[in-house]
C-alpha cells in the first residue's frame, strides 16, 4: 500500500520506502563501531559484547529490506528481512539482563536476587519464549496444517508476545526493588544513578516496541488470507509504513545510541569482585559473590526460597565477614563519581 492504497504484489501490502533502509542501515552500521570501540575501550565484552552483534543484525536486516523496496513480491527477501529485523531487540533486552547482573554484583548486600541468576533466570525464562515462538511459526507457516493446528500455532505465537511483556515488567519490578533498597539504605551514588537510568529508559523503548509487535501481530493472526481479503479493509497499523518507522526503527535506533552515549561500562567496575563498600563512597576488591547450590536449582529457585525457609541465606555474606570489607580503605579501587577513568 503506498499512502494506505494496496499495491499490487506487495507482500509488504505497501510499496516499501526506498531510502529509509539506507538511513538505518547507515546508523545501526555507525552504532555498532562505537559499541566495538567501546568494548575494547573498557575491556567489556563478557558484559556487553552482545552490543556489537544485536547491531549487526539491524544493518543485514534494513540491507534486505532495502533489497526488497526493490523486488516486493520476493518471499525469501521478505522473509529474511523480518526475522533479522524481529531477532535484534531481544539481543538489546538480553544485554539489559547482563548490566542489571553487574549492577547488583556491585551493590550485593541490596541486591533481592543473587546477581547471577538474572541472566539463568531471565535468559531461561526467554528462552521459553523463543520455544514457543518457533514451534508457533513452524505451525502457521506449514499452510498443509488442518486450520486448527495452524490456530494453535497462533496462539503460540500470542503467548510468547505476552509472555515477553511480562518478562520485561518483572525485569523492571526486580530494578525497582533493588533502586528502592539502596536509597533507604542511603547508599546510592551518582554511577549507580545514571546507569539504573539508562536501563529504565533502554526497557522503557524495548517494551513500547514489543507492545506495538503485540497489536500488528494480534491484528494479523486475526486475518484468513484462503479468502478473498480486501486490503483496503486492513487496520491501519498494517496498511501505513510509519507505524513500522516510528515503533521499530526509531525506537530501536534511538535504544542502540542510547548505550553508545551512557555505555554502563562508564560507570561500573568491569571486575564483578569489585563491589561498593557499605559506606556508599569506596570500591573494594572482594572474593565475589557465590552460591555453592547446584545449577539446576538455581534457575528453578533464583530467590532461595527454599533457604529461606529452612533459615539458610541464599549466599555467603562476604561484605560482612570481608576484612577489607570491614575495614574500609585498605584496598581500595575508585571513587564513584570517576565515571571516565572506567576500564582503563
Amino acid at each position: 500500500m503506498e499512502n494506505g492504497q494496496y499495491v499490487d504484489g506487495s507482500l509488504w501490502f505497501y510499496a516499501p520506502n526506498k531510502a529509509a533502509p539506507v538511513v538505518w542501515a547507515f546508523l545501526f552500521s555507525v552504532s555498532m563501531g562505537i559499541h566495538i570501540y567501546q568494548c575494547i575501550h573498557y575491556k567489556c565484552w563478557k558484559v556487553t559484547g552482545i552490543l556489537p552483534w544485536a547491531a549487526l543484525l539491524f544493518v543485514v536486516g534494513y540491507i534486505l529490506r532495502e533489497i526488497g523496496a526493490f523486488n516486493f513480491d520476493n518471499i525469501n527477501i521478505f522473509i529474511s528481512s523480518l526475522v533479522f529485523i524481529y531477532a535484534a531487540p531481544p539481543l538489546y533486552e538480553l544485554a539489559n539482563y547482563f548490566i542489571l547482573s553487574r549492577i547488583l554484583y556491585y551493590v550485593p548486600y541490596h541486591s533481592p536476587i543473587h546477581p547471577g541468576r538474572v541472566l539463568t533466570t531471565f535468559g531461561g525464562l526467554s528462552v521459553v519464549v523463543e520455544a514457543l515462538n518457533g514451534n508457533g511459526a513452524a505451525y502457521v507457516a506449514n499452510t498443509s496444517l488442518p486450520q486448527s493446528k495452524q490456530d494453535v500455532g497462533k496462539s503460540l505465537l500470542k503467548a510468547a508476545l505476552v509472555l515477553q511483556l511480562v518478562i520485561l515488567c518483572l525485569f523492571i519490578a526486580l530494578a525497582v526493588v533493588f533502586q528502592r533498597k539502596c536509597v533507604r539504605a542511603g547508599i546510592f551514588p551518582r554511577n549507580l544513578k545514571l546507569v539504573l537510568l539508562t536501563l529504565y529508559i533502554s526497557s522503557a523503548l524495548i517494551g513500547v516496541r514489543t507492545i506495538y509487535r503485540t497489536v500488528e501481530y494480534f491484528t494479523t493472526s486475526q486475518l484468513n488470507f484462503h479468502e478473498n481479503l480486501d486490503p483496503n479493509g486492513l487496520s491501519a497499523i498494517l496498511r501505513y509504513e510509519w507505524f513500522f518507522w516510528i515503533f521499530e526503527a526509531v525506537l530501536m535506533v534511538l535504544n542502540s545510541f542510547l548505550l553508545n552515549a551512557r555505555h554502563p561500562m562508564r560507570f561500573l567496575p568491569r571486575d564483578n569482585a569489585i563491589y561498593l563498600a557499605e559506606d556508599g563512597h569506596t570500591e573494594i576488591k572482594g572474593p565475589g559473590y557465590q552460591d555453592k547450590r547446584n545449577i539446576i536449582v538455581t534457575i528453578f529457585d533464583p530467590f532461595d526460597l527454599i533457604g529461606l525457609a529452612s533459615g539458610r541465606n541464599k549466599g555467603d555474606k562476604f561484605w560482612e565477614t570481608h576484612e577489607e570489607g570491614r575495614t574500609v580503605g585498605l584496598e581500595t579501587v575508585k571513587k564513584d563519581g570517576d565515571v571516565e577513568s572506567r576500564g582503563d
